[in-house]
Formats: C-alpha cells, structure tokens, sequence
C-alpha cells in the first residue's frame, strides 16, 4: 500500500521539477545589456578588423609590392568617395543599384514563395520542377544577361529579368527544404484542429518552415544583389543611369584602379548593410520566438 501512494507522489515531484526548470529558463537574463558590453562584443570586434586591414593595406603600399596603378593606397580610394561625395553623385549611383535590387529582390519574393509552396506541397509539381529549380540555382547569374539583353533591351526590364531568374530558384528551393523539415505531427495537429488547405500553409506550414524559408530568403538576396552587378556590368548604357555596377566597369575601362577599388568597397558595404539592417534584426526574431535566443 505505501508503494501504491508512492509512485503519484513522485510523480507529482518530478512534475513540479519539471515546471520549476522550465520557469527557470524563462526567467534566464531578460534584463537588456549593457551599451558599454554591446559596444565591446559586437562593435569594436568589425572596427578592429577593418583598421587591421587597413593598416596592412598601407604597409603594402608602402612596401611597394605592386606598383602605384596596380595597388592603390587607401588614401587614394577616399579621395574618390570625397570627390563623388562633393560632386553629389556618391549617394545618387548607390541608390540606382539598390532601388533596382531590392524592387527585384521583391519580385522575386512574390513569385518564389507561391512557387516553392506549390513545389513542396505537389509531387507531381516536384517531379517535375524541383530538378529545374536545382539547376537554375546553380547556373551563373551572368549567364542570363546575354540573352536578357537580346530579348529585351538595354533597359531596366532586362536588369529585373536577370534578378529574377537568379533569386527566384533560391528562394523556392529554400521555401521547400524548410517545407521538408516541418514535422509529421505538427501538420496531423493542424488538420485535426480544421486547419486544412490554404489555412493550414498559412498557420502550420509557413510558420513552421521559416528558419529554412528564411534562409533561402537571405540566399535569394545574395543572388539577386550579384546577378544585378553582373548585370550592370556587361550591360553598361548611358540610358540605364551609373549605378554601382557600372561604376567598377567604368574604372577597368579607365584604369582608373582607386575606383576600381572604391565601387568593390560600395558593392560590399550595401551588401553587408542590407544583411544588419533587414535579416540579421528578422533571424533574431525568429530564433527568440522559437526560445532559441535569449532576449537582451
């Protein structure tokens, strides 16, 4: 008999064990961090490895390793961001390209989701387009341009053609892999709740696949931002305005090697900024919501 009380009584311990480790977790560091912590983790690591960089640069410079029309110094390269900065078209050509990669880059999210859904969603669809998709992600952006030009011009229709076809198979392929991921038992607890159809891609599918989704996302943006600079380029027209690709085109023409450099570095910096400031803040989001990062 006293083994019989036992046994719900341990089990009401291990329970309570349970409940008060779970309550524990929650209650793990929410306070905010530091400025002064933030500052020496996240911001001074980048600053002191672009100043090594820089300082290796100029002691290259300075050693002569290559000549002057070869190897720039970075006082060089500054000298043309002042001079285009004073000029007022510094801000002017950066805005040609990401206007134009991001308007893309939206395109390519609009016709990529409903794609990858219907891909992973319908085997026969799959059968049938999902070897397609590999294979158009693995295909160089620049191959495209060609052709895009002679179907459509030298216009900025041609430029979107050339983001589409490079980001929309990421963005797809990244929608399904996330699509195959979801468990088994979270789509039979939607369809027993109603959740059926175009309900459940909506509550079940979708917010279960995001981290794959979302990484297809940040894949489609990287292709949409280099297929734009392979496109502008090859496809360089005074009726296409300068934009960031055209500007490294004009430096080779000119052998002009300190704007050469300088368009790399734009072409870089956007790229790196448009990953802090939009999918970097949404990753985060994404793996608190699902516990996996403690807030600060």
């Amino acid at each position: 008999m006293a083994s019989t009380d036992t046994a719900p009584k341990a089990k009401s311990d291990d329970l309570a064990g349970l409940e008060a480790g779970l309550d524990a977790l929650d209650a793990v560091q929410t306070h905010r961090t530091p400025v002064r912590e933030v500052l020496v983790k996240k911001v001074l690591p980048p600053v002191v490895a672009v100043g090594l960089v820089l300082v290796v640069w100029q002691v290259l410079v300075s050693a002569q390793v290559a000549d002057a029309t070869k190897l720039p110094s970075p006082s060089a390269v500054w000298d043309g961001v002042t001079a285009m900065w004073l000029k007022g078209t510094l801000l002017e050509v950066i805005w040609t390209s990401v206007s134009r990669g991001l308007l893309g880059f939206l395109l390519a999210l609009a016709i990529g989701t409903p794609l990858g859904l219907l891909v992973s969603r319908v085997r026969l669809v799959r059968a049938a387009i999902g070897p397609i998709l590999s294979g158009l992600q693995s295909l160089p952006s620049v191959a495209w341009v060609p052709p895009a030009v002679i179907w459509l011009g030298l216009n900025d229709s041609m430029m979107y053609a050339v983001i589409l076809l490079g980001a929309v198979p990421s963005i797809a392929n990244g929608l399904v892999s996330g699509v195959d991921q979801v468990p088994p038992l979270f789509l039979r607890a939607g369809r027993t709740m109603g959740a059926t159809g175009l309900r459940g891609t909506w509550h079940v599918v979708l917010p279960a696949a995001l981290p794959g989704y979302l990484a297809g996302l940040k894949q489609g943006w990287a292709f949409s931002w280099r297929s734009l600079m392979a496109a502008e380029i090859i496809a360089s027209s005074p009726d296409l305005g300068l934009g960031l690709g055209q500007l490294l085109e004009n430096g080779r023409n000119n052998i002009d090697m300190p704007g050469v450099f300088l368009a790399i570095f734009l072409i870089l910096i956007v790229g790196i900024a448009i990953d802090l400031l939009i999918f970097s803040p949404v990753e985060r989001w994404v793996l608190r919501s699902r516990g996996l990062l403690v807030k600060s």
